[in-house]
């Protein structure tokens, strides 16, 4: 990362973490598709109602795994390697102890965030069901991102994908076994994916076993150091919480989708898992763009900072788009995979051509994100982005949307809070690492 050329190895490194999110996004739409086909449309508006509540948690730990990442790589960058196994040892005990608090905490609090994003008593009573066994899995997703992103610290995202590959293989049998033989329904998707995500962490913390050198894990070592804890946090917070409050934006915008009925609800449903395809790329490139830009600013190479930047930009926006054009061109078909039902297709297929098609414009804000996150600035691109999708987003329904109440005028919200966000974000990073690359040359 810190000689040679620059543009094959982001390459190199996104497209194995692209493929393992998309991997691990295709086995997750695999609950959808099962209960859509074989548990029927109610179940389906079930797990689609709580959609919006499973992104907060999911991207609160996603965000808390960036600084990890950062922080293990400016320590590669800076050839401090003696401190990585206690810094190592740190994040997973720390990984391991939240992941339970934040489980209760999904359980305690799933009825209440339901009822206020207007889910339709209907099918309340299977959308809980299905919420509570998820949380189930918290632990072991916390400690799988927190695994996973030691592993890209150093550039392996083939590991990763290896793990969610297998994870996910399990996932499909047990939905297909649960559902279909047994007749589980929204229960029989929620313990295959339980059950998969012990798979992928477990993996995760074998390989970091199996290591013979930093790297190493060895359970006898797990405690939590508070100085190496608190440096990991000051960048991982901020990102968590972005990618929490994100989330709770959407929550807001779920309750406008309620307001249309079960179809909206399971049509925006599976919808959102092609936009899920889409994000991973934009999303992989930003990974590249923390890892690359933290060993790069660590060891002083700011032009390659800056080069860094805007291949990521480039990167992540063309290879967005073109899987974005792909669903569109063949929309029909896609969507028939998830519902045989004429009127759910319809919202679906109104939300891919108003938000999917899109979707590089996300690798914007993320990728302006990611550069400053691996400049150790967290807190900035967490404040402007809350700005641009809770804000931003809840103006828009309380006016736009109040004055043309259509199910498109509400999707349109996603494409304007992405330019109004990625476009203040560029400016404050042109502001910033200016400056940062003045100071240290």
């Amino acid at each position: 990362m810190l000689n040679g050329g620059i543009a094959g190895k982001l390459i190199l490194f996104s497209l194995p973490l692209a493929f393992s999110s998309i991997l691990q996004q295709l086995f997750n739409s695999a609950d959808v598709a099962v209960v859509g086909r074989f548990a029927g449309d109610q179940a389906l508006a079930a797990v689609g109602s709580c959609v919006a509540l499973v992104g907060i948690f999911v991207n609160l730990i996603v965000g808390l795994s960036v600084g990890p990442n950062a922080v293990l790589a400016s320590l590669i960058g800076q050839k401090k390697r003696e401190r990585i196994p206690g810094m190592l040892h740190t994040v997973l005990t720390f990984g391991a102890v939240l992941g339970v608090f934040l489980m209760l905490l999904g359980m305690l609090t799933a009825r209440l965030v339901l009822e206020a994003s207007g889910t339709p008593e209907s099918v309340m009573a299977e959308a809980l069901l299905y919420i509570r066994i998820y949380f189930l899995s918290i632990p072991f997703m916390l400690i799988y991102n927190f695994g996973s992103a030691a592993l890209r610290s150093f550039g392996d995202t083939r590991h990763p994908m290896y793990y969610l590959l297998a994870s996910g293989i399990v996932n499909v049998i047990l939905n297909l076994v649960l559902v279909i033989c047994f007749r589980l329904g929204v229960s029989g998707v929620a313990i295959a994916t339980v059950i998969s995500n012990i798979l992928s962490a477990s993996l995760v913390i074998h390989c970091l076993h199996c290591r013979q050198d930093e790297f190493q894990f060895r359970f006898h070592h797990m405690r939590i150091k508070w100085a190496d804890l608190k440096k990991v946090l000051i960048i991982g917070i901020p990102a968590g919480i972005q990618g929490a409050i994100f989330s709770i934006s959407n929550v807001f915008i779920q309750s406008g989708i309620n307001s249309f009925g079960e179809d909206a609800i399971a049509g925006s449903s599976l919808a959102l898992n092609f936009e899920y395809f889409t994000y991973d790329i934009a999303n992989a490139f930003a990974q590249a763009a923390v890892t690359f830009t933290s060993q790069n600013y660590g060891a002083g190479n700011f032009k390659r900072c800056r080069r860094i930047f805007w291949l990521c930009m480039l990167f992540g926006i063309g290879f967005t788009e073109i899987l974005s054009v792909v669903f569109i061109l063949w929309k029909g078909f896609f969507v028939s995979i998830y519902t045989t039902s004429q009127a759910v297709a319809a919202y679906g297929i109104i939300r891919m051509e108003r938000v999917c098609a899109l979707e590089g414009l996300t690798a914007t804000y993320e990728v302006e994100s990611a550069a400053m996150r691996g400049m150790g600035r967290s807190l900035e691109p967490s404040v402007v982005t809350i700005l641009g999708t809770v804000v931003f987003r809840m103006i828009w329904l309380v006016t736009i949307f109040k004055m043309v109440p259509t199910f498109g005028m509400l999707m349109n919200v996603y494409v304007a809070s992405w330019i109004f966000t990625g476009g203040v974000l560029f400016v404050i990073y042109y502001m910033y690492s200016r400056k940062a690359f003045a100071q240290r040359m």
